[in-house]
Protein backbone atom coordinates (compact mmCIF):
# COMPACT_ATOMS: atom_id res chain seq x y z
CA UNK A 1 0.00 0.00 0.00
CA UNK A 2 3.15 2.65 0.43
CA UNK A 3 4.28 1.71 -2.17
CA UNK A 4 1.75 2.14 -4.41
CA UNK A 5 0.76 5.66 -2.60
CA UNK A 6 4.57 6.34 -3.02
CA UNK A 7 4.42 5.91 -6.72
CA UNK A 8 1.37 8.09 -7.08
CA UNK A 9 2.95 11.04 -5.21
CA UNK A 10 5.93 10.73 -6.99
CA UNK A 11 4.08 10.78 -9.99
CA UNK A 12 2.05 13.85 -9.07
CA UNK A 13 4.89 15.83 -8.15
CA UNK A 14 6.61 15.36 -11.19
CA UNK A 15 3.78 15.83 -14.02
CA UNK A 16 2.85 19.57 -11.56
CA UNK A 17 6.68 20.60 -11.81
CA UNK A 18 7.28 20.25 -8.57
CA UNK A 19 9.77 23.12 -6.48
CA UNK A 20 10.43 23.38 -2.73
CA UNK A 21 11.61 26.88 -0.35
CA UNK A 22 14.33 27.22 1.39
CA UNK A 23 15.11 30.03 3.91
CA UNK A 24 18.38 31.44 4.09
CA UNK A 25 19.33 32.51 8.03
CA UNK A 26 22.38 34.69 8.39
CA UNK A 27 24.36 33.12 11.52
CA UNK A 28 27.42 35.04 11.00
CA UNK A 29 29.07 37.76 9.58
CA UNK A 30 28.29 41.32 8.56
CA UNK A 31 23.98 40.67 7.67
CA UNK A 32 24.01 38.72 11.32
CA UNK A 33 24.76 41.35 13.18
CA UNK A 34 22.08 43.56 11.03
CA UNK A 35 18.17 43.89 13.33
CA UNK A 36 15.76 42.86 12.24
CA UNK A 37 17.89 39.51 10.73
CA UNK A 38 17.23 39.68 6.88
CA UNK A 39 16.21 36.29 5.87
CA UNK A 40 16.52 35.46 1.83
CA UNK A 41 13.92 32.44 0.86
CA UNK A 42 15.24 30.17 -2.10
CA UNK A 43 13.11 28.85 -4.63
CA UNK A 44 14.51 25.39 -5.80
CA UNK A 45 12.42 23.56 -8.56
CA UNK A 46 12.63 19.23 -8.56
CA UNK A 47 13.53 17.05 -6.06
CA UNK A 48 16.63 15.84 -7.22
CA UNK A 49 18.79 18.02 -8.84
CA UNK A 50 17.46 21.47 -10.39
CA UNK A 51 17.44 25.26 -10.34
CA UNK A 52 17.76 27.19 -7.30
CA UNK A 53 16.70 31.27 -7.75
CA UNK A 54 17.25 33.23 -4.31
CA UNK A 55 16.27 37.04 -4.41
CA UNK A 56 19.26 38.35 -2.51
CA UNK A 57 20.69 41.70 -0.83
CA UNK A 58 19.79 45.10 -2.38
CA UNK A 59 17.21 43.12 -4.99
CA UNK A 60 20.27 41.14 -7.08
CA UNK A 61 19.22 37.93 -7.67
CA UNK A 62 21.50 34.73 -7.28
CA UNK A 63 20.73 31.69 -9.46
CA UNK A 64 22.46 28.16 -9.66
CA UNK A 65 21.64 24.38 -10.51
CA UNK A 66 22.33 22.09 -7.29
CA UNK A 67 23.06 18.38 -7.57
CA UNK A 68 22.67 15.25 -5.59
CA UNK A 69 25.80 13.74 -5.00
CA UNK A 70 25.82 10.05 -6.31
CA UNK A 71 26.41 7.29 -3.68
CA UNK A 72 29.25 4.98 -4.71
CA UNK A 73 29.48 1.17 -3.62
CA UNK A 74 32.52 0.33 -1.94
CA UNK A 75 33.90 -3.53 -2.02
CA UNK A 76 31.94 -4.74 0.98
CA UNK A 77 28.60 -3.14 -0.82
CA UNK A 78 28.22 -0.53 1.44
CA UNK A 79 26.64 3.06 -0.38
CA UNK A 80 28.43 6.17 0.59
CA UNK A 81 28.85 9.03 -0.52
CA UNK A 82 31.73 11.81 0.08
CA UNK A 83 31.25 15.22 0.36
CA UNK A 84 32.31 16.43 -3.18
CA UNK A 85 31.96 20.46 -1.30
CA UNK A 86 34.48 22.95 -1.14
CA UNK A 87 36.87 21.72 1.37
CA UNK A 88 36.71 24.28 3.75
CA UNK A 89 32.87 24.01 4.35
CA UNK A 90 33.25 21.44 7.13
CA UNK A 91 33.96 24.16 9.02
CA UNK A 92 30.55 25.99 8.01
CA UNK A 93 28.75 22.92 9.08
CA UNK A 94 30.35 23.13 12.27
CA UNK A 95 30.14 27.13 12.95
CA UNK A 96 26.40 26.39 12.43
CA UNK A 97 25.67 23.51 13.91
CA UNK A 98 27.95 22.66 16.56
CA UNK A 99 31.69 21.00 16.54
CA UNK A 100 31.83 17.68 15.39
CA UNK A 101 28.24 17.94 13.37
CA UNK A 102 30.48 17.61 10.03
CA UNK A 103 31.85 14.41 10.92
CA UNK A 104 28.87 12.71 12.52
CA UNK A 105 25.87 13.90 10.10
CA UNK A 106 27.45 14.99 6.94
CA UNK A 107 30.21 13.33 5.94
CA UNK A 108 29.19 9.92 4.12
CA UNK A 109 25.63 11.03 4.01
CA UNK A 110 23.88 8.95 1.35
CA UNK A 111 21.66 12.03 0.77
CA UNK A 112 24.27 15.08 0.25
CA UNK A 113 23.66 17.82 -2.54
CA UNK A 114 25.68 21.05 -2.95
CA UNK A 115 25.10 24.09 -5.41
CA UNK A 116 27.10 27.03 -6.59
CA UNK A 117 24.63 30.32 -6.99
CA UNK A 118 25.91 33.29 -8.51
CA UNK A 119 24.55 37.10 -8.91
CA UNK A 120 23.79 39.07 -11.06
CA UNK A 121 25.55 41.77 -9.21
CA UNK A 122 28.82 40.05 -8.13
CA UNK A 123 27.64 37.73 -5.29
CA UNK A 124 28.54 34.01 -5.04
CA UNK A 125 26.65 31.92 -2.42
CA UNK A 126 28.13 28.40 -1.76
CA UNK A 127 25.13 25.73 -0.59
CA UNK A 128 25.58 22.44 0.99
CA UNK A 129 22.83 20.42 2.26
CA UNK A 130 21.63 16.65 3.86
CA UNK A 131 18.87 14.49 4.53
CA UNK A 132 19.16 12.85 7.15
CA UNK A 133 16.48 9.79 7.71
CA UNK A 134 15.57 9.45 10.88
CA UNK A 135 12.78 6.33 10.45
CA UNK A 136 10.19 6.00 7.77
CA UNK A 137 8.73 9.20 7.47
CA UNK A 138 11.40 11.17 9.05
CA UNK A 139 13.58 13.42 7.53
CA UNK A 140 15.45 16.18 8.54
CA UNK A 141 16.87 18.43 5.42
CA UNK A 142 19.82 20.74 6.77
CA UNK A 143 22.33 23.28 4.98
CA UNK A 144 24.80 25.86 5.19
CA UNK A 145 25.97 28.01 3.02
CA UNK A 146 28.25 31.14 2.29
CA UNK A 147 28.70 34.21 0.22
CA UNK A 148 31.61 35.92 -0.97
CA UNK A 149 30.63 38.67 1.33
CA UNK A 150 31.53 36.95 4.83
CA UNK A 151 28.29 35.73 5.64
CA UNK A 152 27.68 32.17 6.50
CA UNK A 153 23.71 31.07 6.39
CA UNK A 154 22.32 28.19 8.37
CA UNK A 155 19.44 26.63 5.23
CA UNK A 156 16.59 25.27 6.61
CA UNK A 157 14.02 23.38 4.10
Amino acid sequence: MKTKFFALFLAVALLSGCYGYMHFYPAQGPLAAQTPLPVFKAKFSDFSGGAITMPFVDGEVCRGNWTRVQPTTSANGAQTVSAAGKPDMAAVWDAVYGPGFYTAHVLGSYYYGTAVLKGDRGSSVDLEFVREDRGEEHHDVRGVARDNKGNVYKVVF
